[in-house]
């Protein structure tokens, strides 16, 4: 199993048991509250009771303890009414707002009729009163409190998640710059011997022109490749470039090196004929590397397409292929270092070529579509001068 799998099934799992911590707290919470809103119920008809024996009450009757009853009700608010619905009596409300606003117990009355059935008073035969309560404040905070306790949870992992990930995104960084700039170096010293070896053979009256100017060109080559490397995490350098003419460059450069059973056909028309604020080596880094994946996608055998267009301020540049496609669910892992769908290579390059068009050039890559079988499309997306 790769490491993107183990990845991918590693925050499956996190996802499952963070949906089933939070399914069991707000199952317990509910259970608590309803165990609470029951006893609440059994206040309130302690409470009905009272009123009803307080109400039936003779000059005999020891009422002193239906008065405690009512008296030690502290949480739960109630209004007792008539048959009307006009307010008798009321407890555990704001006697401060029920001074100042004459609507008020109406308001709070007319909510508890809409919110659960009343309790019953027979007074007489005949004719009853209602108590109405409403849920305790203790019960209203129970019932919100693992929405807020998850919410507070959610919202602290998150910032240690973009804190986290920002931290490892710096040491990345530097790693990255550390080893692009190692690697310039070290090719430093055998390009320079092989620049030494041309000329010998340029001397040399026996050499054919044709192999030194193409061991030529490859030593350039390996040239550009060491100054490409030596400019990750230098301070941008950027020139106007013609984007036509580096893209038919690069089409060129290709045609010359690659089997003749593989195409690349660049399309001209309504190609974008402006000029783009680029850096030149590491763009060009780019183009080579997914012109390059396409063909490895291909197998050697197939056409590669090459377009560029601009609309909404911005200039696109799409590269086709016809190779074997991707599953939808490796469009994003494709940019990741060390994805690979080749026994060869370090699956870097599309990770580099992703860097440098979102942190150097401020643009977008991506893949735009892709069929199996039939072949994928990646598209880069860069702003106008």
């Amino acid at each position: 199993m790769d490491i993107y799998k183990q990845k991918y099934n590693f925050k499956l799992f996190l996802i499952f048991c963070a949906a089933g911590i939070v399914v069991l707290s707000i199952w317990y919470t509910n259970n608590l509250a309803g165990k609470i809103a029951y006893e609440e119920r059994k206040k309130a008809e302690l409470l009905a009771s009272a009123y009803k024996q307080l109400n039936q009450a003779d000059e005999n009757t020891d009422i002193s303890f239906l008065f405690e009853v009512i008296k030690n009700n502290e949480s739960l608010s109630v209004i007792l009414t008539d048959e009307d619905e006009n307010i008798i009596t009321w407890r555990n409300f704001d006697s401060t707002r029920v001074a100042s606003n004459p609507d008020y117990l109406k308001d709070e009355l007319k909510r508890m009729i809409e919110s659960g059935d009343p309790i019953q008073i027979e007074i007489s035969p005949g004719m009853y009163n209602y108590i109405y309560y409403k849920d305790s404040f203790i019960l209203i905070q129970l019932r919100y409190f693992p929405y807020i306790q998850l919410g507070t949870i959610a919202l602290f992992l998150l910032i240690s998640y973009i804190a986290f990930s920002n931290t490892r995104k710096a040491e990345q960084n530097k790693v990255w710059v550390g080893m692009a700039k190692e690697t310039a170096h070290q090719l430093g010293t055998p390009i320079s011997s092989l620049m030494a070896w041309v000329e010998y053979l340029k001397s040399l009256p026996e050499s054919d022109p044709n192999m030194y100017n193409e061991i030529s060109k490859d030593v350039e080559r390996l040239e550009l490749i060491s100054e490409r490397f030596s400019k990750i995490g230098s301070k941008p350098a950027f020139k106007e470039v013609h984007l036509s003419s580096g893209i038919e460059n690069m089409v060129q450069y290709f045609t010359n090196r690659t089997s003749e059973h593989v195409k690349i056909i660049f399309n001209k028309e309504n190609a974008y004929e402006g000029n783009l604020k680029l850096m030149p080596t590491l763009f060009d880094w780019v183009l080579e590397n997914l012109i390059k994946n396409a063909i490895d996608a291909m197998e050697g055998k197939g056409t590669i397409e090459i377009s560029s267009g601009e609309e909404d301020n911005m200039v696109w540049i799409e590269i086709k292929d016809s190779g074997k496609g991707l599953p939808r669910s490796k469009f994003k892992t494709i940019f990741e270092p060390g994805f690979s769908t080749k026994k060869r290579g370090w699956g870097l390059g599309l990770s580099l070529s992703k860097r440098i068009v979102e942190e150097y050039h401020k643009g977008k890559i991506y893949v735009k579509s892709s069929i199996l079988g039939e072949g994928t499309t990646f598209r880069i997306k860069l702003k106008k001068n």
